[in-house]
């Protein structure tokens, strides 16, 4: 019976982060995907060149695009450089959430919850349909538990509080 109980301690989270201190630890992968995936699409805007953006927002209605296509490549990659240095990440989230906002309202909602739609597989590989609005909500959500847990350990912002100070 010992070994059971042993067995399933090792399944209760609240031991296993009480036993290591690994809570502290929560906020640095979802700091490093958010981070990254913010960097990979401002960065993918700049290669495929500010003014095709533009156009895309132009199209959606959008006021001002070429001036909206540059805030948001910034946005994306200045706020994704941020959050992976766990640097004043309640300040930085504000814009990147605005941007998952509009990204969801005008393009991902009325193609539904789901953000991977297999259409077939062909010869050329699978074909998907046009992606849902889940993904931002789990930036969404990533960018919350930041702003609320904090940084954590190996951030900026542990580095500017390391005396206590907020």
């Amino acid at each position: 019976m010992d070994s059971v109980y042993r067995l399933l301690r090792l399944t209760n989270p609240a031991w296993l982060t009480d036993r290591w201190a690994l809570a502290r630890w929560a906020p640095l992968p979802l700091r490093l995907i958010v981070g990254y995936g913010f960097i990979a699409h401002g960065y993918a805007k700049i290669v495929k060149h500010p003014d095709v953006f533009a156009g895309i927002l132009h199209a959606l209605g959008v006021p001002a695009p070429h001036f909206m296509a540059w805030a948001t490549i910034v946005i994306e990659v200045v706020g994704g450089l941020a959050v992976i240095a766990g640097a004043f990440i309640p300040l930085v989230s504000l814009p990147m959430i605005a941007v998952l906002m509009v990204a969801t309202l005008t393009v991902h909602l009325p193609y539904g919850f789901s953000s991977i739609k297999l259409m077939a597989v062909t010869s050329t590989g699978p074909q998907f349909g046009p992606p849902g609005y889940e993904t931002d909500l789990l930036y969404l959500a990533c960018l919350v538990a930041l702003i609320l847990g904090g940084s954590g350990p190996l951030s900026v912002d542990a580095w500017i509080n390391r005396d206590g100070r907020k």
